[in-house]
């Protein structure tokens, strides 16, 4: 598969017609994963706490400490929900929460440590900006609070946090939040540990096209330097319950339509010639879209997803089952499979 440089990229985006460039990403689909197999994961997203000091513009589901909806879960309650997840065959969790003033280091390794005692489940968890955030806090380096954290039983990091990487789109979604630098700089150096991660992308709110590209450029970049990166989730901004979109003077353009999700999945697929899987966004688009993104370059359905507060509380709540991703995958035309965290199949459907 011959590289294409960012102009190309840039091209493909905004000029492409739609078909060819899907039957293009499909290509490189069918190339990469010649057996028809699209996976998915058995997961649960525990959010442990929506209390966040960054305050992002594009979030409806930070609370401030001393609001009536704050929360921090304890520990009794994460462990009814690990439980429930594993009798459902589930073989991760997603731990995520906002960035709490008042939790210290000590904190987070109780609880994975508590976690790991009980259970054998991958945690896959603390985006970038928690962790660059508990570094800061004990004045620790990024690499000392990963190798801490992963000797506490943090396993893999989703790649939350990035949205777009460029520090102009940030100043106006996130300005609280770590710059581009800091985000590239903490998945860099858990891959130098032996971390696997993935990356992601939020699109469509007051990016441009180039913003878009220089993302993607960013992140092939670094797995060019490292191989880290399982996988690349691109997602669309929802607007609903978002100070983004309740002030006008942020000026919104871009919000995302079901093509421009399909545009940017595809263009992701061709531009990343080193990471091998791209995953569809049901979450966020539905079963339906999902299923058509099967053909636009992503051979993962991503998670069951058995419990999701953040998109909810933008009002997006698409609520699936195991055996309703299972159905999309086959009356899509392909074969599903179970896999872990790191793409390794554990069951064929």
């Amino acid at each position: 598969m011959k590289r294409i440089d960012k102009d190309t990229a840039l091209r493909l985006l905004k000029n492409s017609d739609i078909l060819d460039l899907g039957e293009k990403a499909d290509n490189i689909r069918k190339t990469l994963h010649p057996k028809a197999v699209v996976t998915f994961i058995v997961d649960r997203n525990i959010n442990y706490t929506n209390v966040c000091i960054n305050k992002c513009r594009f979030c409806a589901f930070y609370r401030d400490a001393e609001s009536p909806d704050a929360y921090l879960l304890g520990k009794d309650e994460i462990f009814k929900k690990i439980d429930e997840t594993i009798a459902l065959g589930g073989t991760q969790i997603l731990l995520q929460g906002g960035i709490h003033p008042e939790l210290e280091m000590d904190y987070y390794i109780d609880l994975l440590k508590s976690i790991k005692d009980r259970y054998s489940i991958n945690l896959h968890g603390f985006s970038p900006p928690e962790i660059s955030y508990l570094a800061d806090k004990h004045d620790l380096t990024i690499r000392e609070t990963l190798v801490i954290l992963r000797q506490s039983g943090l396993d893999s990091i989703p790649g939350g946090g990035a949205e777009i990487l460029s520090d102009r789109v940030r100043e106006i979604l996130s300005p609280k939040k770590i710059k581009s630098s800091t985000w590239l700089k903490v998945m860099e150096e858990a891959h130098n540990i032996g971390m696997r991660t993935t990356a992601t992308m939020m699109f469509g709110s007051v990016e441009e096209p180039e913003d878009i590209i220089e993302h993607l450029d960013a992140v092939r970049n670094l797995q060019d330097k490292t191989g880290g990166f399982t996988a690349f989730i691109p997602w669309s901004f929802q607007p609903g319950n978002t100070e983004l979109i309740r002030n006008s003077e942020f000026g919104i353009r871009n919000s995302a339509t079901a093509v421009d999700y399909l545009r940017a999945l595809a263009v992701s697929r061709i531009y990343f010639d080193n990471i091998k899987n791209i995953q569809a966004s049901w979450v966020t688009q539905g079963l339906k879209l999902a299923q058509v993104a099967l053909r636009f370059g992503a051979n993962d359905f991503g998670s069951t997803m058995i419990e999701e507060n953040v998109v909810r509380a933008a009002g997006v709540n698409f609520c699936v089952s195991k055996e309703d991703i299972i159905q999309a995958i086959k009356s899509a035309g392909f074969k599903a499979a179970q896999r872990d965290t790191y793409y390794n199949i554990i069951a064929d459907i």
